[in-house]
């Protein structure tokens, strides 16, 4: 029973972490909805937390954390991308130590929140019917704001005068700026987190100790 939970684990993470490396690599982590984008890095950390337990969503944020200084190291999209690491700089706007914060702090925290949240909503709503949807939704919602906000909230803190000036914006509609981007964007991607979860989550649960049993 071990060992095949063993090799369920490992073939799932990895599954989950061949997705992740799509998602952070390449165009398809980004989907265009209307005038907004949501991007889809958050999908597998949540997927894993709920699926494979806390450490393993923290082990997958670790790995969309280090996708992301990886890409912003070696292959910048955006003039912005010091926030992501220390190695890149664009006129006198420099990465630092707050850069490595910012890209793997708040993604092993999705992993975090999403399985601490699932496992308490799971054990309160044993039973009910809403155990079918609410944990895995909730879940879904508040690991992806952990990681916006977070993100969003290193920006301001740490490069906010770098990170505007760069933009050609005024410090001073900073703050707006990044509020209006948690109103849409952030909210967008927790609503894809949770319906990806509900979607996704339990039918897998089911039938992995479904299988699990058989080959008991």
């Amino acid at each position: 029973m071990k060992t095949n939970k063993r090799i369920l684990f490992l073939a799932q993470f990895s599954m989950l972490l061949a997705i992740q490396i799509v998602v952070c690599f390449t165009p398809l982590g980004s989907i265009p909805i209307g005038p907004l984008v949501a991007t889809l890095a958050g999908v597998p950390v949540i997927i894993t937390a709920i699926m494979l337990g806390t450490k393993a969503g923290a082990l997958m944020g670790f790995f969309t954390g280090l996708f992301r200084f990886l890409v912003a190291t070696f292959a910048p999209t955006s003039p912005v991308a010091f926030v992501f690491t220390p190695f890149y700089s664009i006129g006198d706007a420099k990465g630092n130590f707050w850069s490595l914060v910012i890209s793997f702090v708040p993604r092993i925290l999705i992993g975090v929140v999403a399985g601490v949240v699932f496992q308490a909503l799971k054990k309160a709503l044993k039973g009910r019917k809403s155990a079918k949807v609410i944990p895995y939704a909730v879940s879904g919602i508040l690991g992806s704001l952990t990681n916006t906000v977070l993100v969003l909230s290193g920006i301001y803190v740490f490069f906010g005068q770098a990170y505007a000036a760069t933009l050609g914006m005024s410090y001073e509609l900073l703050l707006g700026a990044l509020s209006v981007t948690v109103a849409t964007n952030g909210i967008l991607e927790a609503v894809v987190c949770a319906v990806a979860a509900s979607a996704v989550c339990y039918p897998l649960r089911r039938y992995s100790t479904a299988a699990l049993a058989e080959s008991t």
